[in-house]
Formats: C-alpha cells, structure tokens, sequence
C-alpha cells in the first residue's frame, strides 16, 4: 500500500484555547468544512478524548468519497489531539496547536496508507493528483475555520 505523508501549517489571530475547540469538536466539522459531508459517533462514552472514535466521510475535489474511523489517541487540551485512523485510510494523524503572540499556530501531520485497491493501483502515476487534493480539502478546512473564528 502506498505511504503518504502530509504536513499542513496554518496561522491563525485567535486564542489557542478557541481554535484546538473548534478542531476537537469534529462532530460540528461539517457545518464550517468543506468536503467533509459526515462526522458520526462511534463511541458510547465520553465525547471527546483518549479512545474517543469517530466516522469520517469526506469528498473532496476529486470525484470519490473516503470514510474511515478515527481513534484518539491523544487528547492534551489545548495543544495536542492524535487519532489512529482505520478504513479507507489507515495510519497517524496529529494536531499540534503553538501559542504565538498574534494568536495560534496549527500544524497537522497526517501519516497513512491507502487501502482502495483502485487508490494503490494507480498511486505510482495518480499520486501527485491525490496529494493536490490532500491539499485543497486542507485549504477548505483552514478557510472554513477562518470564518468560524471571525464569527465569535
């Protein structure tokens, strides 16, 4: 399966405290991110935290949905949050949230596999096309949080 690494930095004027609740609260991701149509709760416990899970459905430019699940893996309010990620996509993801003087610096590393055979098959000549899309779902993420934010 191929390996994909993706590493997304975003600046943002708000507080570290508001920016990691946005992020964290993924249930409400719909509402502000583009391309993800559904977030459900797979969990019968506590709603956020270490062994919280999560399905994910995304649809980005490309004409193709990815679902998999999400397990948190940590949970260190209000700088860290780690899932391990099983489905479609398996592997590490991992926010990281820095305190700056003009407001809060967010940096994802998502680390997985694809396990679509038509993905792996053509991964050697499509590989650049799904790292651009990686990168305009990312792109949609940090615009929708910037208007969240702004909103209060």
């Amino acid at each position: 399966m191929p390996d994909y690494r993706f590493v997304t930095e975003w600046d943002f004027d708000a507080p570290v405290e508001r920016v990691f609740e946005a992020i964290s609260d993924s249930l409400r991701w719909p509402e502000w991110w583009r391309g993800i149509k559904a977030v459900r709760e797979l969990s019968d416990h506590e709603p956020q935290g270490v062994g919280n899970r999560r399905r994910y459905t995304f649809r980005s430019f490309l004409p193709y949905d990815l679902v998999f699940d999400m397990e948190v893996t940590r949970f260190e309010r209000p700088f860290a949050l780690s899932g391990r990620a099983s489905g479609e996509l398996e592997g590490e993801g991992r926010w990281l949230l820095t305190s700056t003087p003009s407001g809060t610096q967010v940096r994802y590393e998502w680390d997985v596999r694809t396990t679509r055979w038509w993905m792996n098959l053509l991964a050697p000549i499509a590989r650049p096309a799904f790292s651009w899309n990686h990168g305009i779902v990312m792109r949609w993420g940090e615009e929708g949080l910037r208007r969240r934010l702004a909103a209060g």
